[in-house]
């Protein structure tokens, strides 16, 4: 299959130095953080990609570097064969925003709170020109909230009138209305209670199964992950560690921070497997480790981690093919 979006050498760099002024009487330099340090994935046509790691790893960033709220420092992003960056003229973009939408993290701050639910999914119908005032728009907006599984009589509520759960389906509908072919979901799950978080998922297997959607899922929720994703990317300070099928991933995760993740879930089925924890915390973006990032905390590392920042290269898993950046995997060590 052909892939709808492609990522290559994504970057994106933050200025978060003091003020001028400040630098210039306490002598201190610039400050930079790189988010996101050279990304590169593909995601095909009605499949979905989640991007995995902890808090800051710079998942969300990239959620917002594929829709357009952030411009890339370096790399490009490519959809349906097509270059996203700015350089593209009005209309090219404006066909572009209607093809991708995103879900954001929380229900209670995408939402706004002064319009009524019509409004709030008649915005995207207005704005692209999908629709025009009156009964018919009604009916549309009607018809996205059936889908999402609330009442199409929900047009004339405030968002202070709904549950978490039905305020992010709320923003499915939204998300919906240009009838998008790629979503790009950050965290939709993460606000909400367990039993909605499983009726919000499966309402967007069934979209995507009844659409053909593509997804881009963020999460740290490896439950959720394995529920929702064809292929899964793990993150670790702005790069990707290793990228691999699901079911591949789950039964033989290569990367020492992957097996990090993984054995921070329960074992509810108390197995007995082995476990090798892992010490330490993230490290902080503004002054990040030398050579591989994860090397202070991986129980594998040598000179070589702390000296040469790996490669994300191919290796042959046993039911798919791994990328993994690890010189303790490409040694054999592991």
């Amino acid at each position: 299959m052909t892939a709808l979006v492609e990522v290559r050498d994504l970057a994106k760099v933050f200025d978060v130095s003091a003020p001028w002024l400040n630098r210039v009487v306490e002598r201190k330099p610039r400050q930079f953080v790189h988010a996101v340090d050279g990304v590169s994935f593909s995601i095909e046509r009605g499949k979905t990609l989640a991007l995995v790691g902890e808090s800051g790893c710079g998942k969300s960033t990239v959620a917002r570097l594929l829709v357009g709220l952030y411009q890339p420092t370096r790399g490009d992003v490519r959809f349906d064969g097509q270059p996203t960056d700015a350089a593209q003229n009005a209309a090219g973009l404006r066909t572009l925003r209607k093809r991708m939408q995103m879900i954001f993290q929380d229900p209670y701050a995408s939402l706004n709170p002064r319009w009524k639910v019509l409004d709030i999914v008649a915005e995207p119908l207005r704005e692209h020109g999908l629709a025009k005032e009156g009964s018919g728009l009604r009916e549309q907006v009607g018809a996205l909230l059936l889908q999402v599984g609330l009442a199409a009589a929900d047009v004339e509520k405030f968002p202070h009138q709904f549950s978490g759960g039905q305020r992010q389906r709320i923003s499915i509908a939204r998300a919906l209305a240009t009838q998008p072919e790629f979503l790009v979901c950050d965290e939709p799950t993460s606000a909400l209670d367990v039993s909605v978080q499983a009726q919000v998922l499966n309402i967007m297997k069934d979209l995507q199964r009844t659409q053909g959607l593509t997804y881009l899922f963020i999460s740290h929720n490896l439950a959720v992950v394995r529920h929702v994703a064809d292929q899964v990317g793990v993150m670790y300070l702005g790069r990707l560690v290793e990228v691999s099928d699901k079911a591949e991933l789950f039964s033989h995760p290569r990367h020492p921070y992957t097996r990090m993740l993984l054995d921070a879930i329960p074992d509810i089925h108390m197995s007995g497997r082995s476990r090798t924890p892992v010490q330490g915390e993230v490290p902080n973006p503004l002054n990040p480790p030398s050579g591989c990032a994860f090397h202070p905390r991986c129980p594998h590392a040598n000179a070589r981690c702390s000296a040469e920042r790996p490669a994300l290269m191919q290796f042959k898993g046993t039911t798919a093919s791994v990328q993994v950046a690890c010189h303790a995997v490409e040694e054999g060590r592991i």
